[in-house]
């Protein structure tokens, strides 16, 4: 009993100071001045690094494409096909969610409240829009961030459903955001076995070689142009909905009651 109560106690203290040094990193980013160079923001509290990033808008992030050519997945969204919309496309309300595939508090997020996310979307009021950030591999090296997001862009390929679920494997067995565990194809591909029918020979094709990696570049290059300072962020009809309460992150009643409300549906 003890043992429980003491690791409790010490998730709500990790999440506590992730929360802090999200709030204390975005304070700061309102106090510089970006000239022509990017300008990355780190914050170490515990050993738990929290990354917040401003970048030009012709910045590519950190990660290596191996192909050149610009290739949208089938199934993005948005006016430039950066975007990954989850449920009815004509839902009248849109909850959008900010996250970068190696951020510590995104993991907590999605443990918490991701079956939460999906089931807001099956009344068909609510759809859900991903923005999806790489600034992790800029700020801590390597380029998991970047390979995860171009093969989540595979996997939308094959479609919105085989992200959706991708998406959801990525975090359950997401790395220490410090090393870079994602920056392994074969890792990823061995994760992508994880989601029934996903690993179609044309998905490994384009993991391998590649393809999807100037779609992940632009993807992240619009995060970075969203004006949003820290992952992960959620948004409803242009509302910004809080994460936490207290020492921890809120429980899937208190979100979902937050997102209707937002969006006028109680």
């Amino acid at each position: 009993m003890a043992q429980n109560q003491s690791k409790r106690a010490s998730t709500r203290e990790r999440l506590q100071e992730l929360h802090r040094a999200e709030q204390a990193a975005a304070k700061r980013r309102q106090r510089i001045v970006v000239s022509v160079s990017a300008v990355a923001v780190i914050a170490l509290i515990g050993g738990v690094t929290l990354a917040i990033t401003s970048a030009k808008k012709d910045e590519k992030p950190s990660g290596k494409a191996k192909s050149t050519a610009l290739v949208v997945p089938a199934n993005a969204t948005g006016d430039d096909g950066t975007v990954v919309t989850y449920g009815k496309a004509d839902a009248p309300h849109t909850m959008e969610v900010y996250e970068d595939f190696r951020c510590p508090v995104c993991k907590h997020f999605e443990a918490a409240n991701g079956a939460t996310t999906a089931k807001l979307t099956e009344d068909g009021q609510i759809k859900v829009q991903y923005h999806l950030a790489a600034f992790l591999d800029k700020n801590l090296g390597g380029d998991g961030s970047h390979l995860a997001l171009a093969t989540a862009g595979a996997a939308l390929n094959e479609g919105v459903d085989k992200f959706k679920a991708f998406h959801d494997v990525l975090y359950a067995n997401q790395p220490d955001e410090r090393e870079d565990g994602f920056g392994d194809v074969n890792h990823l591909l061995d994760l992508a076995g994880k989601v029934p029918g996903l690993k179609t020979e044309a998905f490994v094709k384009a993991v391998q070689d590649g393809t999807y990696e100037p779609w992940a570049d632009k993807v992240a290059a619009k995060f970075n142009d969203s004006g949003v300072t820290g992952t992960p962020t959620v948004k409803v009809d242009g509302t910004t909905v809080s994460l936490f309460t207290g020492n921890a992150v809120v429980s899937p009643e208190q979100f979902s009651a937050a997102v209707k409300q937002a969006a006028g549906l109680q």
